[in-house]
């Protein structure tokens, strides 16, 4: 399968150190994968709104269908690579990818229409029936649901481990994940975290699952990857490649994307594990538009000055919340109480970030008291915009997911997301106020 993956049709020499000095991703931001002499001299990437190429000969077409349909390997520069139909690439969407890799440290990155299709078609490429997927808890609402509810359908099972699991813990749910797939005559294909999770922001310990998938598939060739979706402090304050993670998984849509204004996935890692996913992606056709690549692009450019700006922002708004006689507690990763998620933090994570979970004294009442006073915030589902978003995941986002299970997760009633935006940060303490002054 690898063999039939075409490399990098838009690849050119990329300036990547000056004067021996290593440049930083917020200055490849700017010009990476692209030339603009091959776009009339245009400063920024063209909209290629095209829904098929040209091939320069019917020979290189016959090229490209032989490497594409699998009859002779790749052979760069031999007139078989290049843009062909735009199910599969384009010159926006690789642009693109060269871009996101840049920021974990990648060796290739793809991009979907969607977070959910990103995940959906991560799992779908490495799942068969029989196998089982190991994941930690909560995972985003409809992720879990994807493996509980779709992926169960075609006979992939699943074991689930808490966040903040224990290395022993960890070692004991990958061998009951070992135990099912035996039982179902597949194999663990897949170990799939969420870290920060959502929306608890409970941190997992990457490097003792690394540890544990190693020491049980140690010299094996079905190494299950350890995929991790990243999306609540990715691409800046965690790189789980760093750690043992072989996949990172975003919703491109929150902190990437950045302005609520559209929805995308992104995933990045080696090239032996983005191909089998490249190659399902051609077929199921789940790869960003042009138009939102090129926003992303322009997001990139300016992604680490908004989430700069909305760190400190949350880490002024919590210092102000922790001690409000209305705040039971908070879930923000700058405070800390738990001694095994700040040895996990203290390794992992590059800062706290800007998505927390408030407890508010009460319940659901208190709770939708709070957000219905918010007049700067805005009630919506979503995170990492330049604007401060709450909502409330118990009855929103994860309505779906059991009672028990959102008990045991601890996805209470009393429990709201916020995702802290640019805004000045005395405005914003100056919401949380009067909003818990209404509750």
């Amino acid at each position: 399968m690898t063999d039939s993956i075409p490399p990098r049709r838009m690849a050119k020499p990329a300036l990547t150190t000056l004067g021996g000095r290593k440049l930083q991703p917020s200055t490849l931001m700017m010009g990476l994968g692209y030339d603009p002499v091959l776009s009339e001299g245009a400063l920024k990437p063209p909209i290629f709104l095209t829904s098929t190429f040209a091939f320069r000969s019917a020979a290189d077409g016959k090229r490209h269908f032989e490497a594409i349909t699998g009859i002779r390997p790749w052979a760069e520069g031999d007139g078989a690579d290049g843009l062909v139909y735009s199910r599969f690439n384009g010159p926006n969407q690789e642009i693109l990818e060269d871009r996101l890799a840049v920021w974990d440290g990648a060796e290739d990155s793809l991009v979907f229409s969607s977070g959910m299709s990103a995940i959906a078609t991560l799992l779908l490429a490495f799942c068969s029936e029989g196998d089982v997927i190991l994941h930690s808890g909560p995972l985003y609402a409809a992720t879990e649901g994807f493996i509980a509810k779709t992926l169960s359908r075609f006979g992939v099972g699943y074991v689930d481990f808490p966040a903040g699991a224990e290395p022993a813990e960890i070692e004991n749910a990958l061998e009951r994940a070992q135990v099912l797939a035996r039982a179902q005559g597949g194999k663990v294909a897949m170990i799939y975290l969420e870290s920060p999770a959502n929306p608890t922001n409970a941190l997992v310990d990457i490097e003792a699952v690394a540890t544990a998938r190693n020491a049980m598939f140690d010299g094996r060739e079905s190494v299950p990857p350890i995929s991790i979706d990243n999306t609540f402090l990715g691409p800046l304050w965690q790189h789980p490649l760093e750690h043992g993670a072989d996949i990172v998984v975003y919703s491109l849509t929150k902190y990437v994307g950045g302005h609520s204004d559209l929805v995308a996935g992104g995933l990045s890692g080696a090239k032996r594990w983005m191909d089998p996913v490249r190659m399902l992606r051609n077929t199921m056709g789940t790869i960003c538009d042009p138009n939102t690549a090129w926003m992303l692009l322009r997001s990139l450019e300016t992604v680490e000055l908004r989430m700069t700006r909305a760190g400190e922002n949350a880490a002024k708004v919590c210092t102000f919340l922790k001690d409000h006689a209305k705040v039971e507690g908070l879930g923000y990763l700058g405070m800390i109480a738990d001694a095994r998620q700040q040895d996990i933090y203290a390794r992992h994570c590059k800062g706290a970030g800007s998505t927390f979970s408030l407890f508010i004294k009460g319940g659901e009442a208190e709770s939708f008291a709070f957000l219905d006073a918010l007049r700067i915030a805005k009630l919506a589902v979503s995170l990492g915009g330049t604007e401060t978003l709450a909502s409330h995941p118990a009855a929103m986002t994860h309505l779906s997911v059991p009672a028990a299970r959102k008990a045991a997760l601890g996805i209470t009633d009393n429990l709201v997301r916020v995702s802290i935006g640019i805004e000045d940060a005395d405005d914003l303490i100056a919401d949380f106020d009067q909003a818990l002054a209404a509750v």
